[in-house]
């Protein structure tokens, strides 16, 4: 039997609307409001999982204790 590491990604995803003079301001106050607890995604905006295996060690011996 061997030994696996899983990585888990969950992505998140929300869209919301926002008043601004270009797409850069847009972006630029979405980041603000983001990293001031402002927008808070969460369960419902849930969107994709995926699993990827990381590395693996060697198989350990049998009957070896």
């Amino acid at each position: 039997m061997g030994e696996f590491e899983v990585e888990i990604t969950e992505i998140l995803s929300k869209k919301i609307k926002l008043k601004a003079k270009d797409q850069h301001e847009a972006c630029k106050i979405a980041k603000k409001a983001y990293e001031n607890c402002e927008i808070v995604l969460g369960a419902d905006d849930f969107t994709e999982v995926k699993f990827n295996t990381i590395s693996t060690n060697k198989p350990k011996e049998q009957g070896k204790k």
